[in-house]
């Protein structure tokens, strides 16, 4: 079946679909991994996006229940060069076709990734609309321009978890995935190590492998919404705040930017100094605060 890939600016791509049906309107980006393509699909730092693969082989291994960064795919639709018609690998349990038509995420391939990817690295981030809908590339392009896209949105509250939870409270979760086999069969794994430090993690649409690297370190981390306050974060008694990665535009995260200011006023009222950590896309709410602007700090 026929697809097309459409970008705001007028450019278009078609290819063949996979996967769901249907059209999505997104922002799309591109992703360089050489392998890992279940645990795109189900990052939720994705939400809201079409992503496109630039290695040009995807789904050789097919898709499991164990690679997953949470639940469920939160991409908008999957662009890739070349799907692969053979799964492959002993821990596969559905092909890569299936996966997506489970999840109802529209796919499409045989597109030039390469020249996708040069046009939006030296165009800039912009919004597309995948369809395998009988429509006109004309009519796609409308339906990229108009659609919804990742300025002033806030994805962010569909992701974060509703309630505090504990991260794997019986070091079940944590473990270094091992081969065993031969002699190694009858040796156990070993334990993780004991807590040191305890962490409150804010939820911004964090993977599950932050947190399982996490407590490999020594921390034991209690995992927190992203519209809790500093004074409910504090309460905790923390030796440190994590600020996850996420979805969306920083600058539509009023309530996090309030809570980032009422921690670092905490940090200077005490003499216990509670050490903060934040990665990827929470550096720009951080500098929203301090700056004014979050594309400061880009």
């Amino acid at each position: 079946m026929k697809a097309i890939l459409a970008l705001e600016d007028g450019r278009h791509f078609e290819g063949e679909s996979f996967g769901a049906v249907g059209t999505r309107v997104g922002e799309i980006c591109f992703n360089t991994s050489m392998t890992g393509y279940q645990e795109v699909l189900t990052d939720p730092s994705y939400r809201g996006q079409i992503v496109a693969m630039t290695y040009p082989l995807i789904g050789n291994y097919g898709t499991n229940s164990l690679d997953q960064e949470s639940a469920s795919p939160h991409v908008r639709g999957f662009v890739i060069e070349e799907l692969s018609e053979i799964a492959s690998n002993w821990r596969s349990e559905m092909s890569l076709d299936e996966y997506l038509r489970k999840w109802d995420v529209p796919g499409v391939q045989n597109i030039d990734t390469r020249a996708l990817t040069r046009h939006l690295r030296t165009r800039g981030a912009m919004k597309a609309c995948l369809t395998t809908e009988n429509i006109s590339r004309e009519e796609a392009i409308r339906y990229a321009i108009t659609g919804e896209g990742v300025i002033g949105m806030d994805y962010v509250r569909e992701v974060s978890t509703p309630e505090v939870y504990q991260w794997d409270p019986n070091d079940e979760l944590s473990k270094p995935w091992t081969i065993v086999n031969g002699r190694e069969a009858t040796r156990s794994q070993p334990p993780l190590p004991p807590i040191r430090f305890r962490v409150a993690a804010y939820d911004y649409g964090i993977k599950q492998n932050i947190l399982r690297l996490l407590r490999q370190k020594g921390f034991g981390v209690t995992v927190v919404p992203a519209s809790a306050t500093a004074e409910e974060v504090l309460a905790l008694d923390p030796d440190g705040i994590f600020l996850s990665n996420g979805p969306g535009d920083p600058a539509a995260l009023p309530y996090a930017h309030k809570s980032a200011a009422g921690q670092r006023f905490a940090q200077r009222q005490s003499c216990n100094h509670i050490a903060k950590s934040r990665v990827c896309r929470r550096s720009r709410f951080v500098a929203l605060r301090r700056r004014g602007d979050a594309r400061e700090s880009q």
